[in-house]
């Protein structure tokens, strides 16, 4: 009876999954596609303009004009760290000031928005509903501060952890008798990080004519961390004195291990003094109520008898 019955449970399954497959609808080719995509254009504005994304449509234009008029109303030097601090965080999501000042202005103006309605759905003062907004939107405009200072302190560790790496690879590649420039091809294409996409533009610029040590500099620059920079200088000096670059890369990986074992020390011994916080507000309250929890009804019981 068993057997049987596995048979026609078989059948059903391969006749579901065959009328299955003829009802899925086939898979478009790629090439179809495009050239459908780019051969077909619409034949308004209007539908132009509906095929574009809603980023595109909305919000794009919004972050244009409050940059513009964040822009003309900001320094010059504000802007010129602010291009900075873009350079230095990588340029996340490919931002540029402008986009960045456009976020600000868009974060402010949501803040406020959204303060705005809480307050009037909660039903509060009239006063408040002016005053309440514009208090909000002055951290909503500092906001994307934070989160770009965050983006560069995460670039700058994730350049310390791989520094070791990369200079190991780099002592190795160079011993086995590639050039410099080859060894920072080699670690460009093992590893896909910041430091080693810096690598990859020094390489860049070197192969469209610009000087060794100036692209180095660059990339100094970029980084701006300390061992990088203290590697980056060595290197150059190596170059201009005729100096074994290999015999300068392996000084050079023993320091910045030490280093990275100096500052892991650093972290241990500051460890238990960041423990204290955390373990006065959340565990020893905890202790104190597990502890002293039961003598508290014994406390009124007495109190209460006497």
């Amino acid at each position: 009876m068993l057997l049987p019955a596995l048979v026609a449970l078989l059948v059903m399954v391969a006749i579901l999954l065959f009328f299955g497959g003829l009802a899925m609808p086939k898979k478009a080719d790629a090439i179809q596609t495009r050239l459908t995509t780019y051969a077909v254009r619409p034949s308004t504005l209007e539908e132009i303009e509906l095929q574009q994304p809603l980023y595109e449509r909305v919000v794009r234009p919004l972050v244009t004009k409050l940059s513009r008029f964040i822009s003309r109303r900001t320094p010059q030097s504000t802007i010129d760290q602010l291009r900075r601090d873009l350079m230095l965080a990588g340029n996340p999501n490919n931002l540029h000031v402008n986009d960045f000042l456009g976020t600000k202005g868009l974060a402010a103006v949501g803040i406020a928005v959204v303060v705005f309605l809480l307050m009037l759905a909660s039903g509060g003062p009239p006063s408040f509903l002016i005053l309440a907004p514009l208090a909000c939107a002055v951290p909503g405009f500092y906001l994307p501060n934070f989160w770009l200072k965050s983006k560069i302190t995460a670039r700058h560790k994730e350049i310390q952890l791989a520094l070791p790496d990369c200079l190991d690879l780099l002592t190795i590649s160079v011993e086995a008798g590639l050039g410099f420039d080859a060894a920072m091809q080699k670690v460009a294409d093992k590893w896909n990080n910041a430091l080693t996409q810096e690598f990859d533009r020094v390489i860049v610029e070197v192969r469209m004519g610009k000087q060794r040590k100036e692209a180095l500099r660059g990339m100094s620059g970029r980084c701006d961390v300390q061992d990088v920079t203290s590697f980056i200088a060595a290197v150059i000096q190596a170059d201009q004195l005729g100096v074994s670059i290999s015999r300068i890369l392996g000084i050079q990986s023993e320091q910045i291990r030490m280093r990275r074992r100096q500052r892991a020390e650093k972290l241990a011994h500051e460890a238990p003094i960041k423990m204290l916080i955390p373990m006065a507000l959340f565990m020893l309250p905890t202790i104190y109520i597990v502890i002293l929890g039961p003598m508290v009804p014994k406390l009124f019981a007495m109190m209460g008898g006497g």
